[in-house]
């Protein structure tokens, strides 16, 4: 009976072809076979069927890659996947054991390989349906049909033979991600003919257009101003999309989700699938558009600015951005700030904020100005300690030595570190070392304050003017001796001839007084 699996409808009467395998077995009996009696034939009779184009019958037998095993005159034939039917099949499995009908479409004579289909008895047919649904359409007609296939940008419709796709779009006035969130396969449905070429090969349906659109059906007392509570379907950098009805959305821009003005990205703010409340902006019904808001469910920070931060008083921000010429900092969201770079130290000379500070970290701050139009405050961050160039005016005189430490050469001088942490500058000439070698980085020796300026925190210093002050001071006492010592010189010069004259007074007036005393002696 196996050997008929192929043709379950025999039945007593019909004529068969057998093989005569053996005349008489142990019982007597004659042994025959259907099966190799239809093998020897079945070549012939396979191309047979192939050159009229004829239909057979064939027993599935198991399932293969990408298709069926199929018994066909008793040779195994191919069956694709693609060829079972004119619709994508889903379960294979419900196949085996089946007897259907084929035709052959391949034959390989080389490697004695057999194609069979069953969807081309089924083509005919239907290409003659197709014929007569594709004549009738027309745009705006509404037709039922059942799900065929779901991919990821649409849904395709068996609209009795003829195929037609609806966009994802197309299926429902709300947001869809996918479309198996609003059909599945095998679901019959109504679906609208919404357009199609010149040959009606390429048909657009819609299942959405059946269904009111949800406008026309939003609560006419909704005005602006209004509170609305919705869920976040859609997510761009410069805003959110929310649905407050099915088909129904509203755009949040990113400037309206903060009062904060510095650049944020909606994402900062909300993901999808958020539940929100809102605030209507803009409501146009005609154009089916509508803008909402966050921050208005806030106080504008701005409001009562002078009350809250007045100028002079300290506060903690945090660093949110860096230029070259300050730091950018928030007080509070919606209230920013500028450090200007000069506002950051009494003492280091700052380059770049990044030297001072990092995005994100905290910074102590004092209101120096508020400037409302603008929604901007000024701010200083070395206010909050009292001015050291008080205290260094007295300290760093002009004249004074002071140690200090070369710690960058720049193309015009070395900015050098003095002490209590402030920094001098040196021109090249000044940087001359006494044995005429010019100083290096990270070398200390002693500078000279030669120029102080407490409004512009300058201080100028020189190395070389210590020792070139020396040998002057040295040269200046030289010459002051000099001086002294041709002054006691003229001086001398000036007493010797009187002096002269002195002794030779005292000298004849001894010699007189001589002659006199040796008279006397000799009178007596």
């Amino acid at each position: 009976m196996s050997e008929f699996r192929y043709n379950p409808e025999i039945k007593v009467g019909d004529t068969v072809e057998v093989f005569i395998e053996n005349q008489e077995d142990k019982k007597g009996q004659l042994i025959l076979s259907h099966r190799k009696a239809r093998a020897a034939r079945s070549w012939d009779r396979i191309n047979e069927a192939l050159e009229k184009d004829e239909i057979i019958k064939g027993y599935i037998k198991c399932r293969t890659k990408g298709g069926m095993i199929v018994d066909v005159f008793g040779i195994e034939a191919f069956l694709p996947g693609s060829q079972i039917d004119v619709k994508p099949i889903r379960d294979y499995d419900i196949f085996v054991g089946k007897t259907m009908e084929f035709k052959v479409v391949k034959i390989n004579q080389e490697f004695k390989n057999v194609v069979v289909s069953h969807k081309a008895l089924i083509e005919a047919e239907l290409e003659q349906q197709k014929r007569e649904i594709i004549a009738k359409l027309e745009k705006g007609q509404v037709l039922e049909g059942s799900v065929k296939n779901i991919t990821s940008y649409g849904v395709f419709i068996d609209l009795g033979g003829v195929d037609g796709l609806i966009h994802i779009t197309d299926l429902s006035w709300g947001r869809v991600s996918h479309p198996e969130e609003v059909v599945q396969l095998d679901q019959k449905l109504n679906v609208v003919i919404l357009d199609f070429d010149d040959e009606k090969k390429r048909i657009a349906l819609g299942l959405k257009q059946l269904q009111p659109h949800p406008w026309d059906a939003l609560d006419s007392e909704l005005k602006v101003g209004d509170k609305v509570k919705g869920r976040v379907v859609v997510m761009a950098d410069y805003g959110a999309f929310v649905e407050i009805a099915p088909g129904v959305e509203g755009l949040i821009h990113v400037s309206e989700m903060s009062w904060s003005q510095h650049l944020r990205s909606a994402q900062d703010f909300l993901k999808v699938g958020d539940e929100i409340e809102a605030v209507i902006l803009t409501l146009d019904r005609e154009d089916r558009k509508m803008s909402l808001g966050l921050k208005q469910l806030k106080n504008d920070p701005w409001e009562n600015i002078e009350t809250k931060y007045p100028v002079g008083s300290k506060h903690t921000a945090k660093v949110r951005n860096f230029t070259n010429f300050g730091v950018f900092v928030e007080i509070e969201e919606g209230v920013d700030g500028l450090i200007h770079i000069s506002d950051l130290s009494w003492t280091k000379k700052v380059k770049h904020p990044s030297e001072f500070t990092q995005i994100g970290a905290d910074i102590e701050v004092q209101v120096l100005e508020i400037d409302k139009d603008n929604r901007r405050l000024s701010l200083g961050h070395k206010q909050l300690e009292e001015n050291p160039w008080d205290v260094f005016e007295t300290v760093f005189t002009v004249g004074s030595i002071h140690e200090g430490t070369i710690i960058e050469m720049v193309e015009k001088g070395a900015v050098i570190a003095l002490p209590y942490g402030v920094e001098g500058f040196a021109t090249p000439k000044h940087l001359v070392k006494e044995d005429g070698s010019k100083a290096q980085t990270d070398e200390k020796l002693n500078f000279k304050v030669i120029e102080f300026n407490k409004d512009s925190k300058r201080i100028i210093l020189s190395h070389s003017r210590i020792f070139e002050d020396e040998q002057k001071g040295e040269r200046a006492e030289a010459s002051k001796k000099q001086a002294a010592s041709r002054r006691t010189g003229n001086r001398r010069a000036e007493e010797t001839p009187a002096l002269a004259s002195t002794l030779e007074k005292t000298t004849l007036g001894d010699l007189e007084a001589l002659a006199e005393l040796k008279q006397k002696f000799s009178a007596k």
